[in-house]
């Protein structure tokens, strides 16, 4: 088996789904190639066809093997690179972690619905987190939790994630994070703190660079799964 490893992702702007396992991929430390496949053009769906069963993006291709799904991708890097700790040892916080980031994986479609990823733009004056005040609740109350129960006994190593260093769960939640940056919505401190430690990881600030260099702007008025 080739051992290039060849992430497909859509437009940096908007895709959630794809920000997930590029953050896994670079917390993981492994090289990788990125195939971007811009997102609402006439060619998209054909394109993405080509390489995902799904009809959606992120895909990984790792020679034989094609994994699509962020949550699957993230867990098969996780195999790929085992001394990266994309979870920690500790079984207890382990399933911690993989409940939370399973949960974000199922859950929240009215706050992603109401609150699309878009880094580019301030869009405070169009929020409708107040639509989705109990899911943002949840959200903050699942950091708030992590953070004490897990992540300031550094469960998976010092840092200022929620389970200590850079987890999967840290890669489902950090397009969350951004969303609340562009919606202005209002964060207790250990969720803002949360937050800007998302912002400023490497591997984030790569992506909203490349983000930040994308033209097309989108309208919001119809969910679409592979945004």
């Amino acid at each position: 088996m080739t051992t290039e490893l060849t992430l497909i992702i859509g437009s940096k702007n908007y895709s959630s789904w794809s920000l997930r396992p590029y953050l896994a991929l670079k917390a993981a430390g492994l090289p990788f190639r990125e195939m971007l496949i811009p997102l609402r053009t006439e060619d998209t769906y054909r394109h993405i066809r080509l390489y995902s069963p799904s009809g959606t993006v992120p895909v990984l291709l790792h020679g034989g093997v094609k994994v699509w799904e962020s949550l699957a991708i993230c867990e098969y890097i996780a195999e790929l690179a085992p001394t990266a700790n994309l979870w920690p040892r500790d079984a207890e916080a382990r399933a911690f972690g993989r409940s939370i980031a399973n949960e974000m994986h199922a859950g929240f479609a009215a706050l992603r619905q109401n609150m699309p990823m878009d880094l580019a733009r301030d869009r405070r004056h169009e929020s409708r987190a107040h639509l989705v005040a109990d899911q943002i609740a949840r959200i903050t109350a699942i950091w708030n939790e992590a953070r004490e129960r897990v992540g300031t006994r550094a469960a998976n190593g010092n840092g200022p994630f929620l389970l200590g260093g850079f987890t999967i769960a840290d890669a489902m939640f950090a397009p969350v994070a951004t969303r609340f940056r562009t919606y202005g919505v209002k964060l207790d401190e250990t969720s803002q703190l949360y937050c800007e430690a998302i912002f400023a990881w490497p591997g984030f600030k790569e992506w909203e660079a490349a983000a930040l260099q994308e033209t097309a702007v989108f309208k919001f008025d119809v969910f679409q799964k592979a945004d």
